[in-house]
């Protein structure tokens, strides 16, 4: 695939994602075909973008039970906190939008009473985004954060019908970057063990062969590491690497 190809695949499958949050996470296979009816794919590759969306939680055809990519532990949590949340007040509709309208004015009170009403929303929406590699319990507070500066956002909308759209969006933003970030954080972390492991490793084998601890500078002598990147693991370790002698 040329790199053109690339860009638009990457795009292609943004505004899949994009169009199923419009559409209760839910996309028709026949949308998915006419996105990527551009690119030209093979059959195999169309399919291996209908998986892309199903990790995703994206529904095909109909909306998934988010419920049931749930471990029991988040189960567990997940129960627990909405019992807490049950004992919150439940408004009407028509109260609801008379609260936006109030929030969106800028009252402090009716921007709290909206964080409230939203707050089963962002566990709804969390459901969505679980099996990440993130827990669910951070998830909910990400968007828990993310309504709570929604509130004081609210005065740029025309009408108190935007307000769930609005926050929603927020809500999800801030998940999505929340796994972005621990995605790239966690590929860090593997790197930078890797690094650490691979002087261990050399610093081993040369004190089984020295019958004791050895410096940097001679691992780095018979190993064909650098100084630098030895002494960049031995930092990354904390000066734990237990066969290097460190020299205070």
């Amino acid at each position: 695939m040329s790199r053109k190809k690339e860009v638009m695949f990457a795009e292609a499958l943004e505004q899949l994602r994009t169009m199923a949050r419009e559409q209760g996470n839910c996309v028709s296979e026949g949308q998915v075909r006419e996105k990527l009816a551009e690119l030209e794919l093979e059959e195999p590759q169309i399919q291996l973008v209908f998986d892309y969306l199903l990790k995703h939680k994206v529904g095909i055809g109909q909306p998934l039970d988010p419920d049931e990519f749930l471990s029991e532990e988040e189960r567990d949590y997940l129960q627990d906190y909405l019992d807490e949340l049950a004992a919150l007040p439940v408004y009407s509709q028509g109260e609801i939008e008379a609260i936006s309208i109030s929030a969106m004015a800028g009252e402090m009170e009716a921007q709290q009473q909206l964080i409230q009403i939203y707050l089963k929303d962002v566990t709804d929406i969390a459901k969505l985004y679980t099996g990440q590699g993130v827990f669910l319990e951070d998830l909910i507070g990400e968007g828990n954060v993310a309504l709570s500066i929604g509130v004081g956002m609210l005065g740029s909308l025309e009408k108190p019908s935007e307000v769930p759209g609005m926050l929603a969006k927020m809500i999800m933003d801030a998940m999505e970057d929340y796994i972005r970030e621990s995605t790239e954080a966690g590929i860090t972390d593997r790197k930078v063990a890797e690094k650490v492991n691979k002087v261990a490793d050399k610093a081993r084998e040369l004190a089984e062969e020295l019958h004791r601890k050895v410096t940097p500078e001679e691992l780095a002598e018979e190993s064909g590491l650098s100084l630098k990147a030895i002494l960049e693991a031995c930092r990354m370790s904390g000066f734990k690497i237990e066969d290097i002698e460190y020299v205070e």
